[in-house]
């Protein structure tokens, strides 16, 4: 067995080295591209796009994608896009027969709802079908902008998006008695393209979101077959052309000055009782972006401070996996999407969290740089921060290199990845990797990766398994009719990256997933649904198995957007050594086969309350488990936001008399006093660790770059008798003043 299957490693490692050092072309798809227009005439940035300039420039012929996909659009929309030297601006005049509809919930950046009426637009800047950047707005001048990456392929727990990436830009808007209408305006500098010949190409996507209908209107026309992200999948975008686009190197300088307070209680030299350590801190830093070309950009860093952050969610871990936490810090999201090197999941070859974080303490950096761009037709990635010292951690300097390129057709790409990890003690860690995305014909799509990692005091045999990483995947990129995905890991015995992620180690995978979808049609109050069968078998690399699971389910989603999943699973688990819940529940060593089931369910959406739940009951190893997870939202007004969660874990193993039981509580107050004051508060109780973390924001944000945040954060201990010494009643208490000034000197480029 373990022969056989190292053989069939190493044949398939052939393949892909044969893929990679082979002669690939580019092909460029046949497509009318359409020309955006110049304007001369000046454009009156008051959120009514009716002047002379606007008149000229003719609007995108919308679709209905749904609730009912070809159907003319309900409501009259127009959007244009145009641009002069230093804006590109983008305008709709979003009619509506009845204005009294018009509903916005939001006016806090990035906090966009689905009951709220908006319109959004998307760039391939560089038009390499699986990058892009999204705008979108609501009726009261709300801005959310975001990364897409991988093609807009994922799911609800694995987002191909990244929400922390904020640019600048501008929006107005006006509601009449006609409708709403807005302009956007995006400085020039404010994004990276690549222009031949005086001609820059882009895609673009623009839609429209009417809540009281139901509706979602685009250009261009864009099937629901690609599934609920169809409309950010750079690969389906309308190629456009854009002439004498000039392109402006950014140099934006950000001083900041930050100034607070942290009270720690550690425990006396004798163990006897925890005493109070006030830590007073002020101090200040500088971000520097800087364009060395119009494709790339360079960003510096001295001594970065990431207090404005929200805290992340508690969770409870019931399985054998490391738990995953995305990243929050603005500095590691210009072009994230290039450092990606996904391997299944949220397992990754880079994962940036690794850097400045300790086992969820921060940890202070020195400073840093990041490079990101196009050099010719490689797109190009690389950074290099310096860690203090933390703890038994010595200062550590941290690399990365990333290059890829389109290859073979538009919606494919091959490239490679480089990181380092080099502590001032001697310690060193580096990885690399080659992967590439094949679009083999029509949706279905080939994934190849593969990835090492050397380290001080291990073998480091590259030409053996044992540092080795591997992911393959087949896949159909569609959500109606027949599709699949099938896929095979490996992760060998000393693979452990240095600056990655890895939700489980050593062991090699066999996923498979089959299903058939269906998009009823008009006379259908059923938008999609879908019927579902899974099968993820892990291998120990010995061969034996380790954990099966066997699902078979039925999704769906209504027109009025509500949403569900039903499934009933098998699980087979071969535990070799406790696995522990908690100190005293654990579950012992042996063989075990038990079957549950597990309900999804999302009421309307697009109203103005609605809840998500989860259940997941059924057999637990030689148990019973039972968890209820409900994550309700009430969009009040644009001036108020609430919502919550709310998860209950029940396990129990009669024949041991062992019971455990977990409840997880949060509360997010939102209060919007405009689109530039909100104040933010989180609070997270977590009934396993006794504590009660609350996380209160506030922020002014007069102008892009230009933030004060006044920050308090407090972890408090809710049962202070559970240990001896008593516990004190905050472990750590932090109230942060910090202020940011943006200084923008745009530098043209002399052509």
């Amino acid at each position: 067995m373990n022969r056989y299957r190292s053989y069939l490693v190493k044949r398939l490692l052939q393949f892909i080295l044969f893929l990679w050092f082979g002669t690939w072309t580019t092909a460029v798809m046949g497509q009318d591209k359409w020309v955006i227009p110049k304007t001369t005439d000046k454009i009156t940035f008051d959120g009514l796009p009716f002047e002379a300039a606007w008149n000229k420039v003719p609007p995108f012929p919308m679709y209905m994608q749904r609730p009912n996909y070809g159907d003319k659009p309900s409501e009259k929309t127009e959007i244009r896009v145009t641009y002069d030297d230093h804006y590109i601006y983008i305008s709709g005049r979003l009619y509506d027969r009845n204005p009294a509809l018009i509903h916005t919930t939001t006016k806090k950046r990035d906090e966009y709802s689905p009951n709220s009426d908006g319109m959004g637009i998307l760039f391939d800047n560089f038009l390499d079908k699986q990058n892009a950047l999204a705008f979108m707005i609501t009726p009261a001048g709300n801005r959310t902008d975001f990364t897409v990456f991988n093609d807009g392929t994922g799911s609800m727990r694995h987002l191909p998006f990244n929400m922390s990436w904020n640019t600048y830009w501008d929006v107005k808007t006006k509601i009449t008695d006609r409708g709403w209408f807005a302009e956007i305006r995006i400085p020039i500098s404010s994004l990276r393209f690549q222009t031949i010949n005086g001609k820059t190409t882009m895609g673009i996507t623009v839609w429209r979101w009417i809540p009281h209908n139901n509706e979602t209107d685009c250009f261009p026309e864009i099937d629901p077959k690609f599934g609920t992200f169809s409309l950010f999948k750079p690969s389906l975008a309308r190629e456009v052309v854009f002439k004498d686009l000039k392109p402006a190197r950014p140099l934006y300088i950000a001083p900041y000055a930050l100034g607070g307070v942290t009270r720690n209680h550690v425990l006396n030299e004798v163990g006897t009782a925890y005493e109070p350590l006030n830590d007073p801190k002020l101090t200040g830093g500088l971000d520097v972006k800087y364009g060395f070309s119009e494709k790339l950009t360079m960003d510096l860093t001295v001594n970065p401070d990431f207090a404005q952050v929200e805290a992340d969610d508690q969770k409870v871990n019931l399985t054998r996996f490391s738990l995953f936490f995305p990243e929050k810090r603005l500095f590691f999201q210009e072009r994230s999407s290039l450092f990606n090197f996904n391997l299944g999941g949220p397992n990754n070859l880079f994962y940036s969290r690794r850097i400045g974080i300790d086992n969820g303490e921060p940890v202070n950096i020195y400073g840093g740089t990041r490079l990101v761009g196009r050099m010719g037709k490689w797109d190009m990635g690389f950074l290099d921060m310096q860690t203090v010292s933390h703890h038994s951690l010595p200062s550590e300097n941290f690399g990365v290199f990333r290059m890829k390129r389109q290859v073979i057709n538009p919606n494919s790409f091959m490239g490679g990845m480089f990181t380092s990890r080099t502590g001032m003690n001697g310690n060193y860690n580096i990885a690399y990797g080659l992967d590439g995305v094949i679009r083999v014909f029509g949706d279905d799509y080939m994934t190849l990766r593969i990835a090492q990692s050397l380290e001080k005091d291990s073998i480091n045999n590259p030409f053996s398994l044992d540092p080795t990483r591997l992911r393959f995947q087949w896949e159909r990129r569609s959500i109606k009719g027949l599709g699949y995905r099938f896929s095979y890991s490996y992760a060998g015995e000393s693979y452990s990256p240095g600056i990655g992620f890895e939700m489980k180690k050593k062991f090699s995978l066999i996923f498979g997933q089959l299903f058939y979808g269906w998009l009823p049609g008009e006379n259908s109050k059923l938008f999609s649904h879908q019927i579902l069968f899974r099968t993820m078998n892990f291998f120990r690399l010995d061969g034996s198995p380790e954990t099966l699971e066997e699902s078979l389910g039925w999704n769906f989603q209504t027109k009025s957007y509500m949403s569900g999943n039903f499934s009933l699973q098998y699980h087979y688990e071969s535990l070799r050594e406790p696995f522990y819940l908690s100190d005293d529940v654990f579950v012992p060593e042996g063989t075990y086969r038990f079957f549950s089931g597990e309900i999804l369910f999302s009421t309307l959406q697009n109203n103005m309350f609605y809840a998500m739940n989860t259940i997941d009951a059924g057999s637990f190893y030689d148990g019973t488990r039972i968890s209820w997870k409900i994550l309700p939202t009430w969009n009040a007004s644009s001036f108020l936001n609430l919502s919550g969660s709310y998860q209950i874990n029940r396990v129990w193993f009669p024949a041991r008399e062992q019971y455990y039981i977990s409840q997880l509580v949060g509360v997010k107050v939102l209060l919007m006093f405009s689109t530039k004051l909100s104040l933010n508060a989180y609070i997270q109780y977590n009934s396993l660790a006794g504590a009660l973390v609350d996380n209160i924001r506030f922020r002014y944000n007069p102008r892009e770059g230009n933030d004060l945040y006044i920050v308090y954060n407090d972890d408090l201990n809710t049962d202070l008798y559970r240990e001896i010494p008593t516990l004190p009643r905050s472990n750590s208490r932090t109230f942060v003043i910090k202020y940011t000034y943006t200084f923008n000197v745009p530098v043209g480029i002399k052509k």
